[in-house]
């Protein structure tokens, strides 16, 4: 008997583990995207979902099989393409529907912004918005004919869910099938128009244009919070740094305020991390307060180099602080051990070591009894109070309930308000906040980090390189010259190949994906801020070869302008021209000023003849919204002057040279290029690259100083007080 209810029991438990065993390998899931290097591919390797990545196998499907393609496209640190990932792609009800009747791919945005930038371009045709997760229903031939953002899995606040959307396409695939190819042929047709428009050659742009552009962006200005519009807010530097330009040829002090009023603005809010540095993606609100939390690469690098303009126009030094804070951050924690940049950091983050939850700010974010017990009470009074932390939270909204009793750091009061309230002085003020933010950035270390995004992008590094080169000379400090040359190493040794091809994606040690405007544009700029940095002929040397490579690969010959994609990559739907000066600057916005700067230096009349086509060929976009084209207008800027083309000549190891070399960068001259004449026997090099550098040898055996301006050159200087005031006129 006792014999036989263990065997019962034997059988019972086999059953129950071989249920279980079914049970864990109906809920395994591996797809294609699992050989993917792309760290949100990855993300969704073990979706539900049969995804593909984008390539013939999954179009060939297609064909094969009569579906049409669900295109996903999104990145690995977007806070709702997690929340749609986790409401859908992970859904087996969903992933059935969408595996039965479409072929799924998946595209990272950022591997390929060809893809992304083609597909936006429809569904903002179709909808009037964009964003991401993009979701876009296309043909097997790649035509788009429906699509939107995010969806909800089920409908909601008056959206359909994305269940219902499925089963109408699928529906519609089936039954209105020439209504669907019709309506992906007119807007393919669409998309093709707009890319042929931006390439016609119409009219001359003057100052008049720059005066326009400042004229739209005070209409825009919001005096009390600084920044431009409503809410959301985005941190647009090219735009703050196009201001400053236009202070600086005008004279007209409200420019120069809205550029203050904006930077001090937005280093006091929350979308500025104020114990690791570094700025979070953008503020859902007009005071800057509450930041989507994610940070991105580009943002702190063209940020930087913003700050560190403003700096050089007033002399603030909070402008400098924000700069150095910026750059500690990105070299802390956003470096590849071999000297590249990483991308980006998730604003979602485990809610503790244990937890497998995640929410959005939680690394950031602080409990006032939690402050106290850090702190200890009088400190973390006077934090409190600085910082606005209250006991309930402080977050101006909180739509998904992530920020109950939580808060967000931002400065609410000055130190001089803080030092009344408490009886302090302002210094004993200022060491209790620094020595707080110390402690507190320890404790917030041991926490769960936010998801890096560990791929390396030769364009997002290429403004990291310019924004550390300029640094470097600014701020006098030679870490950042060390670290944009690790980088610009890093890249010239692992993202091109053999036959000279420039590549734009690095990760785990395979550099794939062909490099786009964008990746030569950047890599350019960045470039030749470091040539200025080191003087090193051989960046310079590369500048003017990849230069000549972007004009061979991406140049619109009939039309004028740069396409987005080479003439060797792979044929998609349309081939784009990108110059809208969005969160990034375009490719052609870049290269402008790229052509223009290197042809001042080279003397190679072509380069700033292409840069004359440029302002041209897409004249009549930027004449119809100056403010959408910062970038653009910066370059114009530059080309109509005046701008200098200054030489220092001597021994770049003396003490002497390097202080006239310092004390050029003292200035916010924005449109000038800078070149160093070695002594006789050590110039080669720079005068094969320079030719005017030959007669312009140090005087009388010291350090010496050629400025020319507008074609008219001054006469030398070998004193560094004399290139002072030449530079100050």
């Amino acid at each position: 008997m006792r014999n036989g209810k263990y065997f019962i029991s034997l059988l019972v438990l086999i059953f129950f583990s071989m249920g279980v065993l079914a049970m864990g390998k109906e809920q395994s899931y591996t797809n294609k995207l699992i050989k993917e290097k792309s760290p949100y591919l990855l993300q969704h390797a073990h979706n539900p979902v049969d995804w593909y990545p984008w390539g013939n196998e999954a179009f060939e499907k297609a064909k094969k099989e009569d579906k049409p393609i669900f295109l996903s496209i999104g990145y690995s640190t977007c806070h709702w393409c997690h929340v749609m990932e986790e409401e859908s792609f992970s859904n087996p009800e969903i992933a059935k529907i969408m595996n039965k009747h479409f072929v799924s791919i998946k595209v990272d945005r950022e591997e390929r912004p060809d893809i992304d930038n083609i597909y936006m371009s429809a569904v903002m045709a179709m909808t009037g918005n964009g964003g991401w997760p993009l979701t876009v229903f296309i043909t097997p031939d790649k035509k788009p004919f429906y699509g939107g953002t995010y969806f909800p899995p089920e409908d909601r606040w008056g959206k359909p869910g994305l269940k219902t959307v499925l089963n109408s396409i699928a529906d519609s695939w089936k039954n209105r099938r020439t209504e669907i190819l019709r309506s992906g042929e007119s807007l393919t047709q669409a998309i093709s128009q707009q890319s042929l428009v931006s390439g016609q050659k119409t009219l001359s742009l003057n100052e008049g244009i720059l005066k326009q552009s400042y004229d739209g962006f005070l209409r825009r200005f919001d005096p009390r919070h600084g920044g431009f519009g409503n809410a959301p807010k985005f941190p647009m530097g090219h735009s703050l740094s196009f201001l400053l330009r236009y202070w600086k040829r005008s004279g007209e002090p409200k420019s120069l305020e809205m550029v203050e009023k904006t930077l001090s603005s937005m280093a006091e809010g929350g979308i500025y991390d104020h114990i690791g540095g570094g700025f979070h993606r953008y503020s859902t609100d007009a005071r800057w307060r509450v930041p989507h939390f994610e940070k991105m690469l580009y943002d702190q690098a063209i940020l930087a180099k913003t700050y560190l303009e403003a700096y050089q126009a007033t002399g603030k030094e909070e402008y400098a602080k924000t700069a150095r804070e910026i750059f500690e951050y990105v070299l802390r924690d956003m470096t590849h051990p071999q000297g590249g940049f990483y991308s980006a950091e998730d604003a979602d983050s485990p809610l503790s070591e244990n937890s497998e939850e995640k929410r959005e700010g939680a690394f950031y974010l602080w409990n006032k009894n939690e402050l106290v017990s850090i702190l200890g009470k009088e400190q973390a009074d006077i934090f409190s109070f600085y910082f606005g932390a209250e006991p309930g939270g402080n977050a101006l909204s909180d739509p998904q309930g992530e920020f109950k009793e939580k808060n967000i750091l931002y400065v609410a009061r000055a130190e001089q308000e803080a030092a009344k309230k408490f009886n302090k002085s302002v210094k004993y003020i200022g060491a209790i906040i620094d020595d707080a933010k110390k402690k507190l950035f320890l404790i917030r270390s041991k926490r769960p980090r936010p998801h890096l995004d560990d791929k390396v992008l030769t364009d997002w590094n290429g403004l990291m390189i310019s924004a550390l080169s300029f640094g470097s000379r600014v701020l006098n400090e030679p870490r950042y010259r060390r670290a944009a040359d690790e980088s610009a190493k890093f890249i010239l040794k692992n993202l091109v190949r053999e036959d000279g091809r420039l590549l734009h994606r690095y990760r785990e040690g395979e550099s794939a994906i062909l490099g786009n405007i964008d990746d030569h544009a950047f890599l350019i700029y960045g470039l030749q801020d470091l040539y200025e940095a080191t003087f090193n002929p051989e960046y310079l040397k590369k500048a003017k070869q990849l230069t000549d490579d972007m004009i061979r690969l991406f140049w619109d010959e009939p039309n004028g302008g740069f396409f987005f994609t080479a003439h060797d990559a792979e044929s998609l739907l349309v081939r784009q021209k990108e110059i809208y000066d969005g969160a990034i600057p375009s490719g052609n916005s870049v290269s402008a000023l790229d052509l223009i700067r290197l042809g001042r230096l080279t003397m190679k009349r072509e380069f700033e003849e292409k840069a004359g086509f440029l302002f041209k060929s897409f004249s009549n976009s930027i004449l119809q919204a100056p403010n959408a084209y910062s970038q653009m207008l910066i370059a114009l800027d530059f080309a109509l002057g005046p701008s200098k083309e200054i030489v220092i000549a001597g021994e770049p190891g003396y003490q002497e040279t390097a202080a006239m070399i310092n004390s050029v960068y003292k200035w916010f001259i924005p449109n000038k290029v800078v070149a160093l004449r070695p002594p006789s026997g050590k110039e080669e090099k720079i005068v094969e690259l320079i030719p005017f550098l030959k007669e312009q040898a140090p005087l009388e055996g010291k350090p010496t100083a050629y400025i020319c301006e507008n074609y008219v050159c001054k006469f030398p200087a070998t004193s560094t007080e004399k290139l002072q005031s030449i530079l100050k006129e």
